[in-house]
């Protein structure tokens, strides 16, 4: 079973969205059998590469919402994240465009790290105030996960994933992604945010069950047959 995700490393329900996931996934009958691919989608592909200022500030500007507003929403979303074992620093925060951030994933992807690198900079831009616009610290990201320093810098100077990037932005615009997180199972069922992980387990259950469906026996009447006494005669 395939579970795709399109998810924003900018978007904190993002991070507690995965966290949900796995928590769905952890005692999951049938967990070996079922892979994950992370998707990139930016919610503000126009933010600046860096801005000089808070989140709160960011938001209050670009959204027009009164920093005390913008404040309370914090609260609420890091207190959930807490909930899920996530210590989200607000005021800590860099704000910086993703885009680069996510030509890594693809990169961690090719290597069989994608899950890796996703948890690392979801952690980094959240939890520790790590700049995911930030070339060296993008590399530094990227050889904790076990990335060549190398190839990641060569990678991000040359552009070879923006092509990628943008091509998963498109498809999400194509299958009528407008918020994220945004979970498909076997490219037929969706799960659009940070549900709880009884919602994705009911799916996941959903989706396997269709997969091997139960046998449907069809009862046309007596009809010969053998058995473990012989046969009908």
């Amino acid at each position: 079973m395939q579970i795709d995700i399109w998810s924003d490393i900018a978007c904190p329900w993002c991070y507690i969205g995965k966290r949900r996931l796995e928590r769905a996934l952890a005692d999951y009958p049938h967990r070996d059998e079922v892979g994950v691919t992370w998707h990139s989608y930016q919610l503000d592909p126009g933010l600046p590469e860096h801005y000089d200022g808070t989140e709160v500030e960011y938001l209050s500007s670009r959204k027009g919402m009164p920093t005390e507003q913008v404040q309370q929403m914090f609260a609420h979303v890091a207190e959930q994240a807490a909930g899920e074992g996530l210590a989200y620093d607000f005021d800590s925060l860099v704000v910086a465009n993703s885009a680069r951030a996510h030509e890594l994933l693809h990169l961690a992807k090719e290597r069989g790290l994608g899950d890796e690198a996703k948890e690392a900079l979801l952690s980094g831009h959240f939890e520790h105030a790590a700049d995911i616009g930030d070339v060296d610290t993008l590399v530094r990201i990227g050889t904790s996960v076990g990335l060549d320093e190398g190839e990641i810098r060569s990678a991000l100077a040359d552009g070879r994933y923006q092509a990628a990037v943008a091509s998963d932005i498109d498809m999400a615009r194509q299958i009528g992604v407008t918020g994220v997180p945004f979970v498909v199972v076997d490219m037929k069922y969706a799960v659009s945010g940070a549900q709880p992980p009884e919602v994705f387990r009911e799916v996941l259950d959903k989706a396997w069950g269709e997969r091997t469906p139960a046998l449907q026996v069809v009862d046309g009447g007596d009809a010969d047959a053998c058995g473990p006494d012989g046969c009908a005669i």
